[in-house]
């Protein structure tokens, strides 16, 4: 299979560009230089791919920096998928398109509608979850208006190596090693009861791949463990691996306007449509960052 891979040089994109490898499958493209924004080099660079299947991982990430550029996100991650779409739409072989939307786009979610199905209504709280139920809402017209075999991933919190420390369980495992080089006596928290569905990012790629091969077009489906852990508990389980002894030291630079308390996602879709299941244990995600933490510290 030849695939073309958009962000091929991010978090995500490095480990599934891998896994494609691993699997066989032929890179035609995982464009670093084509600015999804820019519909005209977009459509270039696919048609001079000629991919059996698309795989459209970039965009902007950051749920607490959307809040200061909502229109920036909206441009990147609504109006580039859109023209990964239209690219996609022109290509000889009409190649299966897998649009990354985020868990995010559910919102805050009662206690009674736990764990999230994909039926579940769209309530994006923060612009970053509005830009990707805005791509997704393109991604769905591609495939009703447009006949693009389109299918949708909604992968919940996700971690592992090479993820960047503005995110959470990096982010705390950076400031465990520097407070264990520094011999300081506190770690900086923000709100650490909030409950979340982490997967692997290793996890993950295989999910987007089986996906590409198997998913329904027109279809969404939750990446997640069905299971949900606080973030206290993540901090505490670091703390552990890592060995260290740390007061907690609450800090409201960390916290976000606004955090949805827990979310958790059912898996079933995923699984019936592909047979996925989750690989790596948990502690061995969060060993796995740490070490990586210690290598970048020195």
């Amino acid at each position: 299979m030849k695939a073309y891979v958009t962000g091929g040089s991010g978090f995500v994109g490095r480990w599934l560009v891998a896994h494609l490898d691993n699997a066989g499958d032929e890179v035609v493209a995982a464009d670093t230089d084509v600015d999804v924004t820019d519909a005209a080099a977009v459509a270039r660079s696919m048609a001079a791919a000629a991919p059996d299947a698309v795989y459209h991982l970039a965009g902007l990430a950051h749920v607490q920096r959307s809040w200061d550029e909502p229109a920036e996100y909206l441009r990147v991650n609504a109006g580039g998928t859109l023209n990964v779409l239209e690219a996609a739409r022109a290509c000889a072989g009409a190649p299966r398109v897998l649009v990354i939307s985020s868990a995010e786009v559910y919102g805050a979610v009662g206690p009674e509608q736990l764990p999230v199905r994909e039926d579940q209504p769209l309530r994006p709280v923060s612009p970053y979850a509005a830009s990707k139920a805005a791509a997704e809402l393109v991604a769905v017209q591609a495939h009703l208006g447009r006949g693009t075999a389109a299918v949708r991933a909604r992968p919940f919190n996700h971690a592992g190596p090479g993820q960047a420390p503005t995110f959470a369980i990096p982010a705390f495992a950076r400031r465990i090693v520097d407070a264990q080089r520094d011999g300081a006596g506190a770690l900086r928290v923000g709100n650490l009861s909030a409950r979340r569905d982490v997967v692997d990012v290793r996890d993950v790629v295989r999910a987007y791949r089986l996906l590409v091969e198997r998913g329904e077009p027109g279809e969404a489906y939750n990446v997640c463990t069905g299971r949900s852990v606080e973030v206290g508990e993540l901090v505490e389980r670091l703390l552990v691996l890592a060995g260290a002894d740390l007061r907690l030291e609450p800090d409201p630079d960390l916290l976000r306007p606004v955090d949805v308390p827990e979310l958790r996602g059912d898996p079933s879709r995923l699984r019936a449509a592909t047979g996925w299941e989750p690989e790596v244990p948990l502690d061995g995600t969060l060993r796995a960052v740490l070490d990586e933490a210690r290598a970048l510290s020195g």
